[in-house]
């Protein structure tokens, strides 16, 4: 569903709305001024990469910055993609133990085997 920012052009603030159909953008207001003169901003777009892509785009011999390192789904991606290089099956509990981390990436201090 789409969720489109406007910019007043009585009080410049952007607000965001869910809107389901055309018509529906006619009845929206500023939600800090009440104006009803809104002009509709280019939103950011995100992109979602599926695992199999950002192993296939992953390169273990380049480096990595430090924003690499802060995304938890990069846990285990190194691992991953030298097993495929070297056609090692790493086997299911090797999966499962990096959704552990990948969603709580604390818990393999907590983890005693």
């Amino acid at each position: 569903m789409p969720i489109y920012e406007y910019e007043c052009l009585d009080c410049s603030k952007e607000s965001g709305f869910l809107v389901l159909r055309k018509e529906d953008e006619r009845q929206i207001t500023c939600l800090h001024c009440g104006g009803k003169r809104l002009k509709r901003l280019i939103s950011r777009v995100a992109y979602h990469m599926s695992e199999g892509d950002r192993l296939e785009a992953y390169d273990p011999s380049a480096p990595q910055t430090g924003d690499f390192y802060r995304d938890s789904r990069n846990i285990g991606l190194h691992a991953k993609k030298r097993a495929q290089q070297l056609g090692v099956d790493l086997g299911s509990s090797f999966e499962t133990k990096l959704e552990k981390l990948r969603s709580n990436p604390a818990s393999v201090l907590d983890d005693k085997g």
